[in-house]
C-alpha cells in the first residue's frame, strides 16, 4: 500500500485505515518529513511493515530519484520491492531514514532549484538577444546535456567544469560573476533551508 498523501494529513489518514491494516501489509509512504515512528504511532505500534520513501518529479518521466528506509519490520525482500517500484521510474538507493530529509532537500526540492536556474539560463539568453523560442531550446539542451556528460563519465562536476573553462575566456568570466554574486552559497543555503523545512513537517 502505497502512502502518497502530503504530510499534514498523514495522521487522520492513519487513524482512518489503521484498523483495516495489519503485519501482513507493506506501507510505503512517500510524505515529506513523516518519519517511520510517527507512522508506528499513528497505526497504533510497531508491528506494521513501512518503509518511507522521498522520490522526486522527474519520475513522470521515468527519470527520478528516490531513496528509500525501512522499519525494522520491513524485509530485504520488501526492501527489493520497493526498489524495484521506484527504479522502475528512475533510480532508487536504500539509505539510513537520518538522510530522508537531506535528501528531501536535495533531491525532492531540487527541480524546483534546477527549473528556476534554466528559467534564469532562458531569461539571459533573452537578455543577450536570442529570440525566445531558440534561447528555451539551447538551455534545456545545454542542462540536459550537461547532466548526461556527468552521469556517463562519472567525472566530479569540478573537472568537468574545469574542462570548459579555458584562461581568460568565457566561461571564466560568467562564473566569476556567479561566485560574485553568491550562486553557490544560495543553492546550499537552500537545500539546507529545505532540509530543515522537512524536519519541522515530521514535528
Amino acid at each position: 500500500i502505497i502512502l502518497a498523501v502530503k504530510p499534514q494529513i498523514m495522521e487522520p489518514v492513519l487513524q482512518l485505515y489503521r484498523e483495516h491494516l495489519g503485519p501482513g501489509h507493506l506501507l510505503i509512504s512517500i510524505a515529506a518529513g513523516v518519519t517511520i515512528s510517527q507512522m508506528e504511532r499513528g497505526l497504533g505500534g510497531s508491528a506494521m511493515r513501512i518503509i518511507r520513501v522521498m522520490p522526486n518529479t522527474p519520475a513522470l518521466v521515468l527519470a527520478g530519484a528516490s531513496a528509500m528506509s525501512g522499519n525494522k519490520n520491513a524485509s530485504r525482500e520488501d526492501m527489493a520491492l520497493c526498489g524495484q517500484i521506484f527504479s522502475a521510474v528512475g533510480t532508487c538507493v536504500e539509505v539510513a531514514e537520518n538522510l530522508l530529509d537531506a535528501v528531501t532537500g536535495l533531491s525532492g526540492s531540487g527541480p524546483g532549484y534546477v527549473f528556476t536556474f534554466l528559467e534564469a539560463l532562458i531569461d539571459g539568453g533573452v537578455l543577450a538577444g536570442i529570440p525566445r523560442p531558440l534561447a528555451e531550446q539551447l538551455a534545456l539542451q545545454t542542462l540536459y546535456g550537461s547532466a548526461k556528460l556527468a552521469l556517463e563519465t562519472g567525472e566530479p562536476a569540478a573537472v568537468l567544469k574545469g574542462r570548459v573553462t579555458s584562461p581568460g575566456g568565457t566561461t571564466i568570466a560568467g562564473l566569476q560573476v556567479m561566485e560574485r554574486d553568491g550562486l553557490r552559497g544560495t543553492v546550499m543555503a537552500a537545500v539546507k533551508a529545505a532540509t530543515d523545512r522537512s524536519k519541522e513537517l515530521g514535528k
